[in-house]
């Protein structure tokens, strides 16, 4: 899983479509063997044996980070050939937990997700809590449990999309495990990376946390409606966010009140993919 921040534990991660009991992604099958009734095992079994053998010491370095980002990489171009062939658009949506993710998603699909034909795939830790509240507007949601994953990747995306089984021409939004670091890492074979903060989150984290801001296509400043009550400079923000990242697009919103929703949803009705065509469509639709 994640040797960048020690998180690894693949045995408990579980894909549900919280319609049957879910599986487990077990990247193998450890269990016991049984012996033969004459089978025994003698004192030199266990190799604890006395006498010497010659030998040759290598000393190499193994690059693990790259290893596992580079093998990531491959999945997710996979994965991203796969959803551009069947015309699906897959956003992956990233942000520290508690910053309205799903509150966004929720209002999101009762409003358009008729339309966009849309599903999700819900990542967290342990239990089912989000995608339940999806379920409740009607839309196909799949839940990843990633145990002690701190984020998800494109080896569980891609089963995730096996389980959900999205139309074509459907959207699918992957809601990423909430965190602000290793998420920006692992690139799923999404069309767009959107990264939700929250005001209440303060206003310097584009500076405390560089490679989520440096990925993000989009940047949601979610609950406006708390701005007279916090200390949130959203033009100080925006400009530090631009300094690392001079391509990301701005949108100031309440998830909870809809206030700036129509901002988003022109958003989503001009994206297609990771490409020039983005870029311009983000630029169009959000200048002032």
């Amino acid at each position: 899983m994640c040797t960048t921040c020690g998180c690894g534990d693949e045995t408990n991660i579980r894909v549900s479509t919280l319609q049957e009991p879910s599986s487990a992604l077990s990247p193998g099958h450890p269990h016991d063997h049984p012996h033969d009734p004459g089978h025994t095992h003698g004192p030199d079994d266990g190799h604890g044996h006395e006498h010497e053998h010659p030998h040759v010491h290598h000393s190499e370095t193994i690059p693990l980070e790259q290893s596992l980002l580079a093998k990531n990489e491959l999945l997710a171009a996979r994965n991203r050939g796969w959803l551009e062939g069947r015309g699906i658009r897959a956003l992956n949506v990233m942000s520290s937990p508690g910053a309205g993710k799903t509150t966004l998603l929720v209002r999101t699909l009762a409003d358009l997700g008729e339309r966009l034909q849309a599903g999700v795939v819900e990542g967290d830790q342990e239990t089912s809590l989000d995608a339940d509240r999806i379920r409740a507007v009607g839309r196909p949601v799949v839940q990843i449990n990633t145990g002690a994953g701190c984020h998800l990747d494109a080896d569980m995306l891609r089963r995730g999309l096996d389980a959900l089984d999205p139309a074509t021409g459907s959207t699918v939004f992957i809601e990423n495990v909430g965190n602000l670091v290793c998420p920006a890492l692992f690139d799923l074979g999404e069309a767009a990376k959107v990264v939700v903060v929250s005001v209440t989150e303060g206003d310097d984290k584009p500076q405390k946390y560089p490679h989520m801001f440096r990925a993000a296509d989009l940047v949601i400043i979610n609950k406006s409606d708390l701005l007279p009550y916090v200390d949130f400079d959203v033009d100080g923000f925006r400009r530090r966010a631009r300094q690392i990242n001079p391509r990301t697009d701005f949108l100031v919103l309440s998830a909870t009140t809809g206030d700036g929703l129509a901002g988003w949803y022109d958003w989503l009705d001009g994206t297609n993919s990771r490409s020039s065509t983005l870029t311009g469509s983000l630029t169009d639709t959000l200048s002032p």
